[in-house]
C-alpha cells in the first residue's frame, strides 16, 4: 500500500488532536479529546502528564479507526503542542510532578525580579524574547526557590510537545523555538551559557535536552509506542516547533513575497510579522515579545496577549450563570451561534475593555503579572450586547497595541484560531488595524504546520517556502477590506486604550496588595 498520509498531533491547551493529511496538504480525517488541567489556589495550573500521553495515544488510535489502513499508509508523524510551561521527568523518564502550563501564574514575583535584574539586557538581546510569568525559565526559578527537592530528582526539563516526543521516540529533545527563546541565542539557534548565567540558572543546565530540528531530523517510533498507538514501529517522527510556530506555518505567515502579519485568536492571542532573515529582527525598548525561527533563514517576531477567546468565554459564562439562576440552561455554543449579528448591531465604542482576564496578567506588548481586565466608559445606557461588543473590540485594540510594538502594521493580516470563524471579529479587527484581513481555509493550522515540517524532512519539498506555496497559498480566502468609518471610531479609541492601560498600572498593584490583605 502506498505511504500517502502524514499525521500531525497538536496537543493544545483545550484539545488534543490527531490529524491525517494527504501528501498534497488536504485534510483527510481528524480526531480529538478534550484536555484536562487543574487550577490551584496559589495560581498554579497543572496538567497530568501521564493522562496527556494516554489522551494522545487515544486520539491516534481513534484516527486509525477512522482511516482505513492508516498504519500501512502513514509516511511520517509530527508532534506539536502548547508552549511555555515546565514538564519535569526523572532519569527513568517518569514524571516527578504534574506539568506546569503556560497559564500558571505562581511565579509572578520571580518574573518581575528577572525583568528588573541587571542581567535582563543580556537575556533579552540574546534570546530576542521578553521575560514573563508563563515561561520555563521563570518556572524553574520559582521551583529552585520554593521546591528544590523536585530539581534534585529531575533529569530533564521539557515542554508539552517534548514530553510527547519522548514517549513516541524515547528521545529527550527540545526544538529551535522553545529551547532558544527561553535559554538560547536566536542568531545561532543554540543554548547560550550567558543567558543561563544571567538568569541564575547555570546550575540547571544539566536539565536542558539537546535541540533537534524536526524539519531536518526524525527519530523512529518505538516498539512500545507502536503497540500503544497502532502505528508501525520505526515510523519517522518529527519534533515540531512550538504550536504557535506550527500554526504560523499552516496559516500562511511564511510568505517572503507578501511579508504578511498573522493573528491567532485562540485561548491566547498571538500577533506576528514575517522576518526574512536574522539581520531583519527588530527588538524593542520594552524588552517584550518573542523571536522564533522558521526552518530555514526566516523568523517570526510576535507579541502575545495572555488571553484572547478566554475573554469571550468569560463574558458569555456570566450570561450562562445568570440564565441558570433563573432555570434556563444554555451551552456556550448556543450563545455563540447568534453572537455575530448581535455584536454588529450593538454600538461601537460604547465601552472600553482591556482584555487582561488571565490570572497570569499580561505578556504583550508589556509584561505585567498583576494586570487585570477592566471596563471603562460605562453609563446607564450601556446594554449587555454593548458590553459583549466592547470585549470583541478590546481584543482588536490589544492586537493593534501588539503590532505597534513591532513596527508598521503589515499590509495584510492573516487570521486563524477559533475566533477566525466570527465574521464580526474579522470586521472589527480589520477596522481596528486599518489593513485587510483574510482567513485561511485550513481548519487545523497547528497540525498542518507540524506536518509541513515532516513533509520537508521527508524530502517531499526542498524547503518550507516551497511547502507553504503548495499547501497554504491555495487556501487563502479573499481579504476583507477595513471599514473606514468604523476605523475612525477605533483610531479615536486606541489612544484612550493606551492611556488607560498605562494609568491602571498602580491600581493593578494596589489590587494585588488589597486582595492579599483580605485573603
Amino acid at each position: 500500500m502506498t505511504r500517502d498520509l502524514l499525521i500531525g498531533v497538536d496537543a493544545g491547551t483545550s484539545v488534543i488532536k490527531a490529524v491525517a493529511f494527504d501528501l498534497s496538504g488536504s485534510q483527510v480525517a481528524m480526531t480529538s479529546r478534550r484536555n484536562h488541567y487543574l487550577t490551584l489556589p496559589n495560581g498554579g495550573v497543572e496538567q497530568d502528564m501521564r493522562r496527556t500521553w494516554q489522551d494522545t495515544v487515544d486520539v491516534l488510535k481513534d484516527l486509525g479507526e477512522q482511516v482505513t489502513g492508516l498504519g500501512e499508509r502513514a509516511r511520517a508523524l509530527s508532534v506539536t503542542g502548547q508552549g511555555d510551561g515546565c514538564w519535569l521527568i526523572d532519569a527513568e523518564g517518569t514524571p516527578i510532578h504534574d506539568g506546569w502550563l503556560w497559564l500558571d501564574a505562581r511565579a509572578a514575583a520571580e518574573a518581575r525580579e528577572i525583568a528588573e535584574s541587571e542581567g535582563i539586557d543580556v537575556i533579552y538581546r540574546t534570546t530576542g524574547s521578553g521575560v514573563n510569568v508563563c515561561q520555563m525559565r521563570t518556572h524553574l526559578t520559582w521551583i529552585k526557590r520554593h521546591q528544590p527537592e523536585l530539581l534534585e530528582r529531575a533529569e530533564t526539563a521539557m515542554h508539552c510537545k517534548d514530553w510527547l516526543y519522548f514517549n513516541l521516540t524515547g528521545q529527550r529533545a527540545s526544538d529551535p523555538t522553545e529551547a532558544v527563546f527561553t535559554f538560547g541565542d536566536y542568531r545561532t539557534r543554540a543554548y547560550a551559557e550567558e543567558v543561563l548565567e544571567a538568569l541564575g540558572l547555570a546550575d540547571l543546565r544539566r536539565l536542558l535536552p539537546p535541540i533537534v530540528d524536526g524539519a531536518a531530523e526524525a527519530h523512529g517510533l518505538t516498539v512500545a509506542a507502536a503497540a500503544a498507538t497502532g502505528l508501525p514501529a520505526g515510523l519517522p517522527v518529527s519534533l515540531g516547533y512550538v504550536d504557535i510556530m506550527c500554526c504560523a506555518m499552516g496559516a500562511g505567515l511564511h510568505d517572503a513575497a507578501v511579508r504578511p502579519g498573522l493573528t491567532v485568536l485562540g485561548s491566547t492571542g498571538m500577533h506576528m510579522r514575517f522576518v526574512p532573515d536574522v539581520d531583519s529582527v527588530v527588538l524593542n525598548a520594552e524588552r517584550s515579545g518573542y523571536t522564533m525561527a522558521f526552518p530555514g533563514p526566516a523568523y517570526a517576531q510576535m507579541q502575545t496577549n495572555m488571553a484572547a477567546t478566554l475573554n469571550i468565554d468569560w463574558v458569555l459564562g456570566l450570561a450562562r450563570e445568570m440564565l441558570a439562576s433563573e432555570g434556563v440552561e444554555r451551552e456556550l455554543h448556543d450563545l455563540l451561534a447568534s453572537l455575530d449579528d448581535r455584536v454588529m448591531a450593538a454600538r461601537p465604542g460604547a465601552a472600553l475593555f482591556h482584555p487582561y482576564i488571565s490570572l497570569a496578567g499580561e505578556r504583550g506588548p508589556f509584561a505585567e503579572p498583576s494586570a487585570r481586565a477592566s471596563f471603562t466608559g460605562l453609563d446607564q445606557t450601556t446594554g449587555w450586547f454593548d458590553i459583549v461588543r466592547a470585549v470583541c473590540e478590546g481584543l482588536a485594540l490589544a492586537a493593534r497595541d501588539c503590532y505597534a510594538a513591532m513596527g508598521p502594521t503589515p499590509g495584510e493580516i492573516r487570521l486563524t484560531g477559533g475566533a477566525a470563524r466570527s465574521a464580526a471579529l474579522k470586521t472589527i479587527l480589520a477596522a481596528a488595524l486599518g489593513t485587510p484581513v483574510r482567513s485561511v481555509a485550513q481548519e487545523e493550522a497547528g497540525a498542518a504546520g507540524a506536518v509541513m515540517m515532516a513533509a520537508v524532512q521527508q524530502g517531499l519539498y526542498p524547503d518550507m517556502a516551497a511547502c507553504a506555496d503548495a499547501w497554504v497559498t491555495p487556501l487563502l480566502q479573499p481579504p476583507e477590506a477595513p471599514d473606514t468609518g468604523l476605523g475612525a471610531v477605533y483610531d479615536a479609541l486606541f489612544g484612550v486604550y493606551l492611556d488607560t492601560r498605562r494609568a491602571l498600572v498602580p491600581a493593578w498593584h494596589a489590587m494585588v496588595a488589597a486582595r492579599g490583605a483580605v485573603s
